[in-house]
This record gives structure tokens, C-alpha cells and sequence, in this order.
């Protein structure tokens, strides 16, 4: 008999009798424990719900989905399974425990021989070792056939593999974002984006084996891209209210702070084993407790604040609107490498007496593709702004209960000392990126007293195919400099990472990105155009100077290429154009 569930957001669910004995089991009830937006309840008292909430509704949508894609019942069945195990290796206290390893790559424990931080990892292991009651393994045997089996591809799916099913578990449109965006605003109270879920599921279809978004130039391809659109909105605004509030996020940084300087004080693998403890034993109580056994008196007084939700006021912030472009690339850089940020907010936090977090934008789309075989944010200029606006998101904030005069000036020198430490140990991609453009901007800009023609790169597919030819000639000097992975299955060589990064580019003033109409087979479709900045330009003759042996050979690469460049120049002002005023 199948089981009725009551949901506040889905209505009914119902549980079959393997999901029944999955959801009794300890690892799922462990959820009922962790509240899906960690510390967001102490500004929005209703956003206490638990991440077993959101895993039955995770489960619930995905079968819809499933279903409306015409899927196989027993893949239909494999999926829900994915969407209710999605969060089983989830953390206690939301995200935290993540941002301390990231932090400290020491604490990282290992399994299968490599260190691992994510909870995506941790739910990996745990579904294929199906830690369930004898009861469930044994329907699943019955049902199945080889438990192991059926929970290895499950966990393949919770992992996004196995298209179309990964990408109905974690995709740029999946169950997941479509239940905790829908159920964190019930919870919180706002309605800040909505998400019709009868609409995005209506804007989905599967071709050659993927998820895409239905319609080819017609009505229904628009109201799939309106559908489409609405998450992106949604996904923005929930992370500015919620997410980005400055509260929680000063109570977030005390959490960090408590819990990294708990687990310090104990030896190495007695701190990595009570890691592992938090991603599969422990509920919120729990990890607020091994903060208060294992921390020194500063760690207690913090948990003590965060339990009755007394933040440290926000004493100083600053975004994309007061950071300059050269402070938004290097945060955005640093903040990548957990080390490195920790470095740099502990060195500030010490110079100001404060708690220091930089935050960044997460969750810009990067494969959803339309019928038509355009990526969405080709295809919606709205999306293309979305895209820009999630990746905009960088902020650094000081937290303190004094006022300190906090200096730009100092937060440039520190970060320009640790990229120059991160550059020392390592090449990073985003650089050879914006090397790229701006060997490109050296050899086909011109001057003409007043007057610069600068070039406008045509095509984002031949920046994507320049760097994979690199990667394919194996030219030693630039092997690391463009250490991008490709996939071929959109007929060209893409990178999600490429991407992001030419993203970030943009969001931090480095890139200007355009788009312009153009004509194929008597439609109408748009494309990415990128220019070079002035800032880009000053900050890109900075950072070659690291890399002196890199952009010779890529200088030269590019002058055997230059016939094949696709580019047109745009005549400007030079004195408007390096920024100059009257």
C-alpha cells in the first residue's frame, strides 16, 4: 500500500513501499535534523525546514518531471530515488562545514584515495554503500534485482550523470532548484520570483538524449524561455533576500570562525574523523555541541550569540557598485581558492578587528540548451542579464561591533600579495583568459591621433575552439596557463569553466560582452561580442608580467591564427576609452 504524504508546498506525495522503508531509515531521518537554510530562521522565523522536507519534495518533482518527459516507469522510479537521496551526505548547518574545509585543506578527509569537502561527494559514497534497513534492501532485490546495482546508478544520477536523468537531479532546471525555491519562499515568507512548476515542466522535452527547452521558433519556445526566465529570476532574488541578508551572513561567519577554530585545536585525524561524523551522523544540535565541547571561550561566546541570533552588526560592506574593477577580478580569483581566502579575510579581520567574508555569485547557467540547439542565454537577452547579474554578485563585508575605517586601498595590496603568492604556486586559467585578449587587443588595435580602433571579438564558439586547439597542440608553455576540460556533444569543443570564467571577466569590468543580431537559415538568433576594456587592459599588462614566457608563446600562436580570427574593430575616443576626464 502506497504511503500518503502531506506536503505544504506539493500537496500529496506519495512514498512506494521502497521509498516508505527508505524514508524510516536512520540516514534519511538524520535530515529531519538539518534545516535546509541553516541560520536563515534567525531573520525569517518560518525558514526552519528540514532537509528531509525538502528531499521528499525533491523526490516528488522529479518524478514529475520524469513523467511529463515520457521516461520509462522504472527510470521514473530510479530518479526518485536520486531526488530523495540527493542531500544524504549533506552536512549539519546547511553549507558551513564545506566553507571550513575549503578553507583548510588539511582538515579534508579522504575516501577512494582522494580528499574530498563536498557534500555532493559524500552523497556519492554513501547511496552506493545503501546503508538501509534489510527491509528496504530487500524490496530493492526483489524489485531490482542486485541492490548494488540499482544504487550505483542511482547514485550516477544524484551526480547529474546519466542524461537525461543526472539532469533532472542537477541540472540548470532540475527538481532540486525547482522544490527549494518554491519551498524556501513558502517557509521565509517572501515572494520575491515566483516558479510556476506547471510551467517548467510544460517547457521541457528530451532530444538526443538531453533535456532542453521545447520549441523551435514558435509560441512554445517562447513560453518554455518565459518558464526558464522565472527560475533565473527566482534563483536571483532568493539568494540576495535569503541567502545574502547581511545578518545571516554575519551569523554565518561566526558559525565559521567557532567551528574552524574547534576543530584546530584537535590533532589532524582526530578533526578529520569527526568530519566525516558531520556529513553522516550528526543533525544541527549535534555540531553545535562539538563546537561547545571542543572550542576555546572565544567559540563558546559565539555559539552563544548565534543560538539567540545576536549578529555582529555589518560595520562596512562592499559590492560591485563601490569595489573597482581590479579589486572585483582579485576577489573573485581568491575567492576560489579556499587557502588563499582565508588568508586574506584572517589578515584583514586581524588588522580591523573584525569578521571578514567575501562572498560570490553561484548558480549561473551553463548548458540549458533550446530545442533549436541554442544555449538559453544565447537565445534570452533577459537570461544573458541574469547571467550577469548572478555573476555580479561579489561583496566583501566586515562584521564588528566597533565602526573601523576600512581602507581600499589596503584590501588591493592584500589581495595583489596573495594572487601573486596563488600565481607563484600555480597558473590560473582565468588569467591565460584575459592574456588572450589582450594579445588580441595588442595586435589588432590601431591609433589614430585622437582616435583607437579596438577590436570586437564575433564569436564566443571560436574563443572556445582557440583554447582547445591550445590544449590539443600541447604547446609546453601553455598547457597549464588553459587547463580547461572540454565536451563535444553540442557539435564544438565547450567548457562550462570557460564559460564562467568569461563571465566573471565580464561581472568584474575586465570584458565588455555584447550582443548582436544576426541571420541563419531566415532566422533572427544573437551572439556574444567582447571588447577589452580600458581597466582590462591595465590590469591584464599587470598580470602578464607573471607570465612573461606565456604570452610570447601565446602572441605567437595567435599571429599564425590571425587570418582566422573572427573580429571587427569599433572606433573610439582614446581619451574616453582609457577613462581619462577633462
Amino acid at each position: 500500500m502506497p504511503v500518503i504524504i502531506r506536503d505544504p508546498v506539493h500537496g500529496a506525495i506519495c512514498l512506494d513501499e521502497l521509498e516508505k522503508e527508505i524514508v524510516l531509515s536512520r540516514p534519511l531521518q538524520r535530515l529531519r535534523g538539518i534545516r535546509q537554510l541553516g541560520l536563515v530562521d534567525s531573520v525569517y522565523p518560518g525558514a526552519a525546514h528540514s532537509r528531509l522536507e525538502h528531499s521528499l519534495g525533491c523526490m516528488h518533482m522529479a518524478g514529475r518531471m520524469a513523467e511529463h518527459l515520457g521516461l520509462p516507469a522504472e527510470d521514473v522510479k530510479k530518479v526518485r530515488l536520486a531526488g530523495l537521496l540527493h542531500d544524504l551526505g549533506h552536512s549539519a548547518l546547511s553549507h558551513a562545514v564545506e566553507g571550513v574545509l575549503s578553507r583548510n585543506p588539511d582538515l579534508q578527509p579522504v575516501i577512494g584515495g582522494r580528499s574530498v569537502f563536498r557534500h555532493e561527494q559524500f552523497t556519492r559514497s554513501i547511496i552506493m554503500e545503501h546503508p538501509f534497513p534489510e527491509e528496504a534492501l530487500g524490496i530493492a532485490e526483489r524489485l531490482y534485482g542486485e541492490p548494488g546495482q540499482l544504487f550505483f546508478e542511482v547514485a550516477e544520477i544524484a551526480s547529474g550523470l546519466r542524461p537525461p536523468l543526472g539532469q533532472i537531479i542537477m541540472g540548470d532546471i532540475d527538481a532540486d532548484r525547482i522544490d527549494f525555491l518554491l519551498r524556501d519562499s513558502h517557509h521565509a515568507g517572501v515572494s520575491l520570483g515566483l516558479v510556476d512548476s506547471d510551467q517548467i515542466l510544460q517547457a521541457l522535452t528530451v532530444k538526443e538524449g538531453r533535456i532542453v527547452l521545447a520549441g523551435q521558433g514558435d509560441y512554445s519556445a517562447e513560453m518554455s524561455q518565459t518558464a526558464a526566465e522565472s527560475m533565473l529570476i527566482a534563483r536571483a532574488h532568493h539568494y540576495n533576500a535569503l541567502v545574502y541578508h547581511p545578518r545571516v551572513q554575519s551569523l554565518r561567519a561566526m558559525l565559521l570562525s567557532a567551528l574552524e577554530r574547534a576543530l584546530q585545536g584537535l590533532p589532524v585525524n582526530e578533526a578529520r574523523s569527526g568530519i566525516i561524523l558531520f556529513f553522516r551522523e550528526y543533525t544541527d544540535p549535534d555540531l553545535l555541541d562539538f563546537i561547545r565541547k571542543n572550542g576555546d571561550g572565544a567559540c563558546r561566546s559565539f555559539l552563544d550569540s548565534i543560538i539567540f541570533g545576536r549578529a555582529l552588526p555589518l560595520a562596512a560592506r562592499f559590492d560591485h557598485r563601490s569595489l573597482p574593477p581590479d579589486i572585483r577580478m582579485a576577489l573573485s580569483t581568491i575567492s576560489r581558492h579556499g587557502r588563499m581566502k582565508k588568508l586574506f579575510e584572517d589578515s584583514l579581520g586581524r588588522k580591523y578587528g573584525a569578521l571578514v567574508d567575501v562572498t560570490v555569485g553561484s548558480g549561473v547557467p551553463r548548458t540549458m540548451r533550446t530545442e533549436a540547439r541554442a544555449f538559453l542565454y544565447d537565445d534570452s537577452p533577459l537570461a544573458a542579464g541574469l547571467v550577469r547579474s548572478l555573476t555580479r554578485q561579489i561583496a566583501i563585508s566586515f562584521f564588528s561591533d566597533g565602526r573601523p575605517e576600512i581602507s581600499l586601498l589596503e584590501i588591493r595590496v592584500q589581495a595583489e600579495r596573495l594572487l601573486t603568492f596563488i600565481r607563484s604556486e600555480s597558473s590560473l586559467p582565468i588569467d591565460g583568459l584575459l592574456l588572450l585578449f589582450f594579445t588580441l587587443h595588442r595586435m589588432l588595435s590601431e591609433s589614430f591621433g585622437e582616435k583607437v580602433l579596438v577590436p570586437r571579438i564575433r564569436n564566443i564558439t571560436w574563443l572556445y575552439r582557440t583554447v582547445a586547439r591550445i590544449r590539443e597542440l600541447g604547446l609546453s608553455e601553455l598547457s597549464n596557463l588553459f587547463d580547461y576540460s572540454f565536451q563535444g556533444q553540442y557539435g564544438f569543443p565547450y567548457s562550462e569553466r570557460l564559460f564562467e570564467d568569461i563571465q566573471i571577466l565580464v561581472a568584474s569590468g575586465m570584458i565588455y560582452q555584447d550582443l548582436r543580431h544576426y541571420e541563419r537559415e531566415g532566422q533572427w538568433l544573437l551572439r556574444y561580442e567582447y571588447m577589452l576594456t580600458a581597466e582590462g587592459i591595465k590590469y591584464a599588462d599587470s598580470v602578464s608580467n607573471s607570465y612573461k614566457r606565456e604570452s610570447e608563446a601565446l602572441a605567437r600562436h595567435l599571429r599564425q591564427e590571425k587570418h582566422s580570427i573572427p573580429y571587427d574593430v569599433v572606433s573610439l575616443n582614446l581619451r574616453s576609452y582609457s577613462g581619462k576626464r577633462d
